[in-house]
């Protein structure tokens, strides 16, 4: 039997990243076939015998249905990418790989892989199990083009453990064209995400077209100039300063559509969100016949929230009924987002026409006029056969049980929606805001400017979406897990890949591996193996800096302490400094367990350095 020269790599790759756990720890985890083949998510059931199946450069693809066609159609693109030449056929004999829809999971999501001496089979009840299974064995296959393309003999049996597995892209504070948004999606729909939640209208631009109201792109797509430097540390006036360059962009409906199809070829479900009566200045900008005060207004140039909001009178309904109507007609989704966050009530506390509303309709608090506003067009959308999500704040005002709330404020809110009998996704800050910073120092020169806020790969990894507060039956009410991506900050697409990965490997497996079966020491290893697949895609991940600087790994003998470090990049250097400069590839490389003497304050700085030749920011770590 040919050795199979790409699994013992990856075989060695895992050992050599759970040293740190101790011997018996790495060859039990070494064991599971999962772990040796790094698959992401962590598939139900993999099961491995000895032998691999050669992938000829010439491969016939079995698929009949729709869906099969579908998905042999996506994966002809795919293989070409690995320099594989791959053509759909009738003949189930001579094919090489099998697409066959049968009821081998209980829902359309999950699927069967089974690798033989006969060639290939993934097998699934629906199109998006049969997509996954494509997934899971490109994973199988090298990263890059190679003469000979070896897959495991392996029968994998995988369904999702939750419906909605989703990734918010904010396209307000930020616009990226729509050949970034399809890559988003396809980055997405490699680590079986199916949901993209997609962020059209804030305060600082307005980005889709709605051909009633034309003056919503003319105007309200458009900001005068763009808030430069982090707002969150500005003090005084005159510590903001602006660009003094006009920016923005919007869709066509057009482009729309093109998304949307793009998405659901990758069984992609696209959440529209139109916020209101908050984050809606931009509007004002365009229409401030809708506000309750005179103008003007224009598209805001700062971040945060502003307290000039629509005003909730019928004229208002209108234009929203107006623009969802069209809303409704370009997303095919069962959902549209209507925001419903950061709405400050202090144009609505001044105002004779609110007061006059609140008397009609028996309202005694303004807060509460929220709450018949979000009922009114929770009942428009159910006219169009659309179902109203929001974040949390609509619960305040009251709203159907129909409705479903993304619980962003913590879980709280959602524990008490899912309580109420509302579906809720979520995505709290503390877990799933992937704006946030992945440095615990906060605003590191050696990290781009960003929001703010500190999530590591590990406080994501460990979230579970299932409050232990919920009964086994309010549980049911959970879809799953969201990330958010804002961009106050985040103003390329290369950026918001830095942000995005490694982190979305994560958000993976939160959203579709069970809790009880994740392990984050499991994962590191597992992950590793995909910088190189992220690499041939030309990915701009974060790279993750060396572990092990730090105090709980300090080992102090003798007056001195000593380190011991490690990468989670395969083939990469580590570099380090005694004195606080910061290393590079001039600096001390790291081959063995190195001392530090006690007594006097120094400063240990360490980077890892890819093997493509970028550099993560430093570790560091004060030792006195």
């Amino acid at each position: 039997m040919p050795f199979n020269f790409a699994l013992s790599a990856r075989v060695f790759l895992l050992l050599s990243a759970l040293l740190l756990l101790g011997q018996s720890a790495a060859a039990q985890l070494a064991e599971t076939p999962a772990q040796q083949l790094g698959l992401i998510p962590l598939p139900r059931e993999v099961k491995m015998s000895a032998g691999t199946y050669a992938l000829p450069q010439k491969i016939n693809i079995y698929a009949v249905s729709a869906d099969e066609r579908n998905v042999a159609g996506l994966l002809q693109g795919f293989l070409a990418a690995l320099g594989k030449t791959a053509t759909l056929t009738t003949n189930r004999q001579g094919a090489q790989i099998r697409l066959v829809t049968a009821r081998v999971a209980p829902t359309p999501e999950g699927y069967q892989v089974a690798v033989g001496p006969d060639g290939i089979g993934i097998t699934a009840p629906g199109g998006a199990g049969l997509f996954y299974g494509a997934q899971t064995l490109l994973q199988l296959l090298p990263p890059r083009p190679a003469a000979t393309a070896r897959v495991p003999y392996v029968r994998i049996a995988d369904e999702p453990a939750f419906r909605w597995r989703g990734a918010m892209l904010d396209v307000c504070r930020h616009f990226f064209p729509v050949e970034f948004l399809k890559r988003y999606l396809d980055l997405l729909a490699a680590y079986k995400l199916n949901t993209f939640h997609w962020h059209l209208t804030d305060d600082q631009g307005w980005r889709i077209e709605i051909k009633k109201y034309p003056k919503l792109t003319q105007v309200s797509a458009f900001r005068k100039e763009t808030l430069i430097g982090a707002q969150q540390t500005f003090k005084k006036p005159e510590d903001f300063k602006y660009d003094a360059t006009p920016y923005g962009g919007f869709y066509t409906q057009a482009q729309i559509r093109e998304v949307v199809a793009y998405a659901q070829q990758r069984y992609i479900t696209v959440v529209p969100e139109i916020e209101m009566p908050g984050h809606s200045v931009a509007i004002l900008a365009a229409y401030p016949e809708l506000a309750c005060k005179p103008g003007p207004y224009e598209t805001w140039t700062m971040w945060g929230v502003n307290e000039d909001i629509v005003c909730p009178t019928e004229p208002t309904f209108r234009f929203f009924e107006d623009v969802l109507t069209e809303v409704s007609a370009l997303f095919p989704g069962p959902y549209v987002h209507i925001g419903g966050d950061e709405a400050p009530k202090t144009r609505w506390k001044e105002s004779a026409a609110v007061q006059d509303i609140m008397r009609r309709e028996g309202i005694t608090d303004v807060e509460k006029v929220q709450g018949w506003f979000n009922r009114r067009i929770e009942q428009f959308l159910a006219s169009k056969g659309k179902k109203l999500i929001g974040w949390d704040e609509i619960l305040e005002g009251g709203i159907p049980t129909s409705a479903a709330v993304m619980s962003w404020r913590g879980e709280k809110g959602g524990i008490e929606a899912a309580r109420a009998g509302h579906d809720v996704v979520m995505t709290p800050t503390t877990n799933m805001y992937i704006d946030y910073g992945q440095n615990p120092r906060p605003h590191s020169p050696f990290e781009p400017l960003m929001i703010g806020g500190y999530l590591p790969l590990d406080r994501i990894y460990n979230y579970n979406p299932l409050p232990k507060e919920l009964t086994p039956d309010e549980q049911k009410h959970i879809l799953g897990p969201q990330a958010n991506m804002w961009t106050e900050y985040i103003t390329t697409p290369q950026k918001v890949e830095y942000m995005l990965f490694p982190r979305l490997l994560a958000v993976s497996e939160v959203a579709w591996t069970p809790a009880a079966r994740k392990s984050y020491a499991a994962f590191l290893p597992r992950m590793s193996q995909h910088f190189a697949r992220l690499d041939a895609k030309k990915v701009n991940y974060r790279v993750p800096e060396p572990l092990g600087l730090d105090s709980a790994n300090l080992v102090a003998q003798g007056g001195k302490a000593q380190f011991t470090l490690r990468s989670l990049v395969p083939g990469a250097q580590i570099r380090y400094t005694l004195d606080g400069k910061l290393p590079d590839e001039t600096t001390e490389l790291y081959t063995k367990p190195f001392d530090v003497p006690q007594g006097r304050q120094l400063t240990v700085r360490a980077v890892t350095i890819a093997p493509n030749g970028r550099k993560s920011p430093p570790a560091e770590l004060l030792v006195q």
